[in-house]
C-alpha cells in the first residue's frame, strides 16, 4: 500500500488558500476515484483507493487535521498504524519558492523551509517522497503568513485549475511507476499557453533549500504557518 499526503489547515477558513493546495490535490484525485473522505484511526481524513488497472497497489489517501504544523504527528501515525514503509510515502505541499502551476518532486532531501513537511521529517525521517506545488511568493512586502493564508486570485483560478489536474497526475504516476517517473515527466517549468512546459537541469538533482526565512511565517498561531 501507498500514502498519499496533502498538506494543509483543516476546517473551511483554510479552504481554497494557497497552503491548502495539497488538500485540493487530493481532494480531486478522491474525486476521479469516486472516494470519499472519512475520520481515520489517527486525526486524519483518509480515503482507500483501490489498486489501479495499469499496475500499482492500493492507496491510501489522507488529508491531517493537525494543523500544518503538527503534521507529523498524523503522518507518522498512519505508516505505523497501516506498517507503510517511507518509502511508500508521497507528501503534496506547497511551495511559495516555485512560480504558479511549476511542480518540483523529489525522492528524499530536506524540508527546504517548509513547516509541515519539517515535523513529518521530525517524525519518520527524510527518505519519503514529496511534491512541491508551486503557488508563487506574490509581493515581497507583504507577510509571508498573510500570503500562503490567502486564497488565489480570481485572474489566477484557470492556472490552479489545470495546476491541481496535473499534480492529481503526478500522483497517479507515483503510484504506478514511483518517485523517478514523476521526476522525468513533472520537474518542468510551465510556459505561456503550455502548463506542460520544457524540462529543466536534472530531474534527479535534490536541489532543496534549506529557507527558514520562507516557513517562518509570522503573525498566525503556530499550528496554521
Amino acid at each position: 500500500m501507498k500514502l498519499v499526503v496533502g498538506l494543509g489547515n483543516p476546517g473551511p477558513k483554510y479552504r481554497g488558500t494557497r497552503h491548502n493546495i495539497g488538500f485540493a490535490v487530493l481532494d480531486e484525485i478522491a474525486r476521479r476515484a469516486g472516494v470519499t473522505f472519512e475520520a481515520g484511526p489517527v486525526d486524519a481524513l483518509i480515503a482507500k483507493v483501490r489498486a489501479p488497472e495499469d499496475g500499482g497497489g492500493p492507496v491510501l489517501l489522507a488529508k491531517p487535521l493537525t494543523f500544518m504544523n503538527n503534521s507529523g504527528q498524523a503522518v507518522g501515525g498512519l505508516l505505523r498504524y497501516y506498517r507503510i514503509d517511507p518509502r511508500d510515502l508521497l507528501v503534496v505541499l506547497d511551495e511559495v519558492q516555485l512560480p504558479l502551476a511549476r511542480l518540483r518532486a523529489r525522492a528524499g532531501g530536506s524540508a527546504g523551509g517548509h513547516n509541515g513537511l519539517k515535523s513529518i521529517i521530525a517524525h519518520v525521517g527524510a527518505e519519503f517522497a514529496r511534491l512541491r506545488v508551486g503557488v508563487g511568493r506574490g509581493d515581497d512586502r507583504r507577510e509571508l503568513a498573510d500570503h500562503v493564508l490567502a486564497r488565489f486570485e480570481e485572474h489566477e483560478a484557470a492556472d490552479v485549475e489545470r495546476m491541481t489536474e496535473r499534480a492529481a497526475d503526478a500522483v497517479d504516476t507515483f503510484v504506478t511507476g514511483g518517485i523517478l517517473d514523476v521526476m522525468n515527466r513533472f520537474n518542468v517549468t510551465p510556459v505561456a499557453g503550455d502548463i506542460n512546459g520544457d524540462p529543466v537541469g536534472d530531474p534527479t538533482r535534490d536541489d532543496d533549500r534549506e529557507r527558514e526565512e520562507s516557513g517562518s511565517v509570522k503573525g498566525r498561531t503556530e499550528e496554521e504557518r
